[in-house]
């Protein structure tokens, strides 16, 4: 049978780690991209058996790069730190290796789970990030800061696996907070210089009827509803920044006071 990697993107995921390491064991390798964790997550990850490589942060393309150029076999399975293997998954890709993979890269459905329910709507099950089990080789990410997408460098079409992972975006509604700060600061890099703030709230609006109206989120109830307030307020933040960044608002320079003469 083929061999496969495993590799997993880390930063500051201790609460994380193991359990998503755990639903790997069955690789051959476990890499996990850290990149200057200060808190266990390298500690735990080698205390399973995973191997640890620290990568600098420039961005997530050029990090999923680099944690693929660390793997040494010619299968590879990509997991993020809250996302989980389940048994079907590793099933069905054990299956694949066991022949001849028709494809060389593969897509895989995701669930995901948030504030106590499976989410069926918000455009959340099933959806899709860039393909995580691929020949090594066969892609290569664009090297942009956030949302990074993929080039294809095969002539075979992707592939799709029938059996889904689950994904856990968010510990708790702070962490859905410090996200959309960190990837809207991320993606404001990204937009063209003529943004304005009337802009910023039309997008960001937007943002919120696609998910909660048109991708179905009404029907996951109020954590449908955060997901849909979580896009506008990345969103909104994400354009806000790049309008605040172009502007280099400076506060007046204040009078220098001294006590007057008598």
């Amino acid at each position: 049978m083929q061999k496969i990697s495993a590799y997993i993107l880390a930063y500051n995921e201790a609460e994380k780690i193991e359990a998503a390491v755990s639903s790997v064991l069955w690789a051959d390798e476990i890499v996990v991209a850290d990149s200057g964790s200060t808190d266990r997550t390298a500690e735990i990850a080698t205390s399973l058996g995973a191997r640890v490589v620290q990568i600098d942060f420039t961005g997530f393309g050029e990090l999923r790069n680099r944690a693929v150029e660390a793997c040494h076999h010619e299968w590879i399975f990509s997991l993020d730190s809250d996302e989980r293997c389940t048994a079907a998954v590793r099933d069905e890709i054990l299956s694949l290796l066991a022949v001849c993979p028709t494809h060389d890269a593969y897509l895989v459905p995701r669930r995901n789970f948030m504030m106590g329910r499976w989410i069926r709507g918000s455009g959340w099950y099933p959806n899709y990030r860039q393909p995580q089990f691929f020949k090594k080789g066969a892609l290569h990410y664009t090297p942009v800061l956030v949302h990074e997408s993929y080039e294809l460098l095969t002539s075979k079409p992707l592939g799709r696996l029938e059996n889904a992972i689950w994904q856990f975006p968010f510990r708790d509604l702070g962490e859905i907070i410090s996200k959309a700060d960190r990837y809207s600061t991320l993606g404001a890099k990204r937009l063209p210089k003529r943004v304005s703030m009337a802009s910023a709230l039309g997008h960001g609006i937007w943002a919120f009827f696609k998910h909660y109206i048109f991708k179905l989120g009404f029907r996951d109830g109020w954590a449908g509803f955060v997901i849909a307030f979580g896009n506008f307020e990345g969103t909104f933040y994400r354009y806000a920044k790049r309008h605040e960044e172009m502007q280099n608002w400076q506060p007046p320079n204040p009078e220098r006071l001294v006590r007057p003469k008598p």
